[in-house]
């Protein structure tokens, strides 16, 4: 059928594009594929899923060959990394991302007025600024989408979060969610609506990854006080984590977690988990946050403190080291265990909470200096199906924001700040068991002092301003003189005085 039109191209046939491509065909809809190695194209198409498609899927060899197969308005969705193409410096604005501007490049010439291009990959969010923006003026139209779940996610329903340019979203709302994850009683409600502009979607699916990021460390760190501080077994965490995954912390991490403690190596015959080097790897999106963060001044603490554990779980020969030359409290845990479990569970649950509460802060303050209109409600829900941090507890986000869609911190909800004043003295204790046996616990740590500093009325900084006017004239204002000020004091010579 030469002169079959296809309903939408996607071009990258990692394994994410791959199960897109065949949740697509699932849903209805004929798609066209083709990768930089068209070699990767035949052997796609030669597979046995593939080819029980018919001829719902095709493939291409040339760009030009994909763009001639399209229905119109065209549609072309890029899964592809910064290896698979040729940057162009010229538009080019972050270099691990010059891929999707030098395919954007080669398609220009090949595309029309009101075509789409779909950058579906984990992008910078300011690159799907810049790019609405530039091909806005060229007449094409651009989507950046969020996309979580993983290669089971992107096969059987992702959570899908698109932005760019909003005369885009209906011509390929149809497509996304169909192929999104679905929640809701009768599991009909889709986890993709439109986000926002231009990189609205993209700095939504990064926040979605730097709660990532804080969910599993804190989980690690409950992990280890159970293990380090009681001595539990694999299989004694395992009852611990199927227990907690019945109630408020029931969630795709937790039972994954709980599943892990069960698999044991074929070779050896020991639990696996206990083989795995303890260096952990990252993509990137988690640092972006906090570094986003940083420029907002927002405190995302949660984040930065998973990436920098990440960072010295990486420095695994100077840890050998170290453990060498330095030691630590030699004293056992002498509680009562069942309570002790049972007051790791609440500091995880608090903890988390103050995760998401940063995780939702910060997209308000980007929401206000990038322009945006976010649904944070409707955000919530999107991560309530298909993506790595979906959760039951992300139902009480939406529940919280619909009762005031001016929150400004979750820890302010009724629901929320009941729930971390009941488990404070539980929290508490876990934090001061893991300072008193040695055990590094960085995630609970930092939650519990981000609380702490939000609740508190006065904090300290009286003092640092003080500091700084005396040493660089920042000056300050007075408590006693509201409206007035700012003020200077010379330091040096008051004090001879």
């Amino acid at each position: 059928m030469e002169d079959k039109k296809y309903d939408i191209g996607l071009m990258g046939l990692a394994v994410m594009g791959q199960n897109l491509v065949l949740n697509m065909v699932d849903h209805g809809f004929d798609v066209v594929v083709f990768n930089r190695t068209t070699s990767k194209v035949d052997d796609f198409l030669a597979t046995e899923e593939a080819k029980s498609k018919g001829t719902k899927l095709g493939g291409a060899h040339s760009l030009a060959e994909l763009v001639s197969k399209l229905k119109r308005p065209r549609k072309i969705m890029l899964m592809i990394q910064s290896k698979d193409a040729v940057p162009a410096p010229e538009i080019a604005l972050y270099p691990n991302n010059a891929a999707v501007d030098a395919v954007i490049q080669d398609l220009l010439p090949l595309l029309e007025p009101g075509d789409v291009i779909i950058d579906g990959g984990n992008t910078q969010f300011k690159d799907t600024e810049r790019r609405t923006k530039y091909l806005q003026e060229k007449g094409i139209r651009f989507i950046g989408t969020g996309v979580s779940g993983g290669e089971e996610g992107a096969r059987k329903g992702p959570s899908m979060m698109p932005g760019g340019d909003p005369e885009a979203w209906p011509l390929v709302k149809p497509i996304f969610q169909a192929i999104s994850a679905k929640v809701g009683p009768n599991k009909d409600i889709p986890c993709c609506e439109w986000v926002g502009n231009r990189g609205a979607g993209h700095y939504v699916k990064m926040v979605h990854n730097g709660i990532e990021y804080g969910d599993m460390q804190l989980i690690c760190e409950a992990y280890w006080m159970l293990k380090q501080a009681l001595g539990f077994s694999n299989e004694e965490l395992y009852k611990v984590f199927s227990d907690w995954n019945e109630g408020e912390l029931n969630s795709y991490l937790i039972e994954i977690t709980r599943d892990i403690f069960t698999v044991k190596d074929s070779e050896t015959k020991q639990y696996l988990v206990d083989l795995i080097l303890d260096t952990a790897g990252a993509k990137g999106t988690g640092k972006w946050m906090s570094q986003l963060a940083l420029d907002l001044g927002v405190p995302s603490t949660l984040v930065t403190e998973a990436v920098y554990a990440r960072c010295i779980s990486a420095m695994k020969e100077q840890r050998l080291q170290a453990s060498q030359v330095l030691s630590g409290p030699t004293v056992k845990f002498q509680g009562n265990r069942s309570e002790f479990v049972d007051q790791v569970k609440q500091a995880l649950y608090a903890s988390k909470i103050c995760s998401y509460a940063q995780g939702f802060v910060q997209m308000q303050a980007a929401a206000k200096e990038y322009n945006w209109t976010l649904n944070y409600g409707q955000i919530a829900m999107l991560w309530r199906g298909g993506c790595i941090i979906r959760a039951v507890f992300l139902e009480r986000i939406r529940d919280a924001f619909a009762e005031n869609p001016n929150l400004e911190n979750l820890l302010l909800a009724p629901y929320f700040k009941n729930a971390v004043e009941n488990a404070q003295s539980a929290w508490r204790n876990v934090v001061k068991t893991a300072i008193e046996l040695g055990i590094p616990a960085p995630g609970f740590m930092t939650a519990l002092s981000y609380f702490d500093s939000y609740r508190s009325a006065t904090l300290p900084a009286n003092l640092l301003q003080a500091q700084r006017d005396y040493f660089g004239a920042h000056t300050y204002k007075r408590i006693d003189k509201p409206g007035e000020g700012p003020f200077h004091t010379d330091w040096i010579n008051e004090r001879q005085q």
